[in-house]
């Protein structure tokens, strides 16, 4: 028999009893569209995660202050005022792999205008640099400039919450806005974000200069507070380079007789590495160069902390992937039971042509051909199965995000996966059946009723 017949045979055969062959496939047509299906919406997840962290910042590092202990107990989190804008010009003239950099630092307050208020979620202050680091875009006006950032100018950018609950309709653009009572004008409004993927609304947010947050709110930030915190002056001119204060506690009691210190310390520092494939090695060199500016000796733990987004993102993707692979699993276990199907069909198959079998033999056909007829059978109707599966399966995941709002991206590499799979199940739960029709003897074969 030539190969064009064999397939045609094959495929003659399957048409015979179209009910039976679409009922056998159902198993395979349900296994492949789970996976199509479960692998777009897993690959419109990651997708939507990777949008998210990019907007987030995925090259993103913060540095913040160590741990204060006193006597053996420990005073928390930030309880040290150990970082300065030394350290910060310190790591980006040491570590090539950092891009740009600006202090960070977080004051809460009262924001009034005219007769309205609202409290919002952050007042940060930074420099020029943060916009483009943190992704934001401006909607209306301008953001701050170096300058305002060098005089401490008292000017602010604010999102798009504050707008809509104190300025309504009115451009705020050019306004004057009371911060503590100290009275900042609006430069610009950032263009919206929504909620980050903790529930917070990122548009609830005021960004200033880092030096007019420093020396004109009251506070100067969490770990900006002195010793003797009873300083009011809101005119203080500390220079952002005044010399490193080292471990200064928080906590630890005022000395008597002494005028109150503004230290020229900072909340944190915020840095962007040169891209999100070496921010670990980044954070290293981070590392390194704080130990030197710090003059840290080789036994002492480091005395500030450093954290990066790619942890975070890296947790939740790994999250995500082990709950695809899951479901995959699932997935693919309704493939092998569809191949079993497939398999038990065949044999019932070879068992009702036996007759038929014998007579193809009695006049040539060789055993290599009874098994490829079979086989090709077998690979035909889960390829079959696969591409209606592959179509239920682009359907049901656009019928999810649709009726669901879960993202979907299209995955050709599921679809490049699921012909494999077919095509393996074909040949895997076929060949049995058609290593036993081969097998058959001629004149047995004839005899059977």
């Amino acid at each position: 028999m030539k190969k064009l017949r064999v397939v045609k045979t094959a495929l003659v055969a399957i048409a015979r009893n179209p009910t039976r062959t679409f009922l056998t496939t159902l198993g395979i047509v349900i296994g492949i569209a789970s996976v199509i299906a479960l692998m777009e919406i897993g690959q419109g997840a990651s997708d939507v995660l990777s949008k998210n962290f990019a907007a987030m910042g995925a090259n993103t590092i913060r540095v913040f202050p160590g741990i204060a202990q006193t006597s053996g107990v420990s005073s928390g989190a930030a309880s040290r005022a150990n970082l300065t804008m030394k350290d910060l010009e310190y790591i980006l003239r040491e570590c090539p792999l950092i891009k740009s950099a600006t202090p960070f630092l977080s004051v809460r307050g009262q924001l009034v205008y005219g007769g309205k208020n609202w409290s919002p979620y952050f007042i940060n202050g930074v420099n020029e640099k943060y916009f483009d680091m943190a992704g934001w875009k401006i909607e209306e006006g301008e953001p701050f400039t170096a300058g305002h950032v060098k005089r401490g100018a008292k000017v602010c950018v604010i999102g798009e919450t504050i707008a809509r609950e104190l300025y309504g309709d009115e451009s705020p653009v050019g306004k004057d806005i009371r911060i503590q009572n100290v009275v900042f004008r609006i430069v610009g409004v950032l263009k919206a974000k929504g909620a980050n993927m903790m529930g917070m609304d990122q548009d609830d947010c005021l960004i200033a200069p880092w030096t007019a947050v420093k020396t004109r709110l009251r506070g100067a930030g969490r770990t900006s507070i002195s010793a003797a915190s009873t300083t009011t002056s809101a005119a203080s001119t500390t220079s952002a380079t005044d010399t490193y204060v080292g471990s200064v506690s928080l906590y630890a009691p005022a000395l008597p007789n002494m005028p109150p210190v503004r230290f020229s310390n900072i909340d944190s520092i915020m840095l962007t590495a040169e891209s999100a494939d070496v921010v670990y090695d980044a954070i290293s060199q981070v590392g390194l160069a704080l130990r030197e500016a710090h003059k840290l000796s080789p036994e002492l733990d480091d005395d500030f902390r450093i954290r990066a987004m790619a942890e975070f993102a890296d947790m939740l993707k790994s999250q995500t992937r082990t709950m695809a692979n899951l479901l995959l699993c699932v997935a693919f276990i309704s493939l092998i039971v569809g191949g079993i199907g497939i398999m038990n069909i065949m044999l019932v198959s070879v068992t009702e042509r036996t007759r038929e079998i014998g007579l193809r033999m009695a006049v040539g056909a060789r055993g290599s051909d009874i098994l490829k007829q079979f086989l090709i059978e077998s690979i035909v109707i889960c390829l079959f199965g696969g591409v209606v599966g592959i179509i239920f399966g682009h359907v049901l995941s656009f019928a999810l995000s649709q009726f669901m709002g879960w993202p979907v991206s299209v995955s050709y590499t599921a679809i490049l996966i699921s012909f494999g799979v077919s095509a393996m199940v074909g040949i895997i739960f076929g060949y049995y059946p058609a290593w036993k029709a081969a097998r058959l003897d001629p004149i047995e074969a004839l005899r059977y009723e």
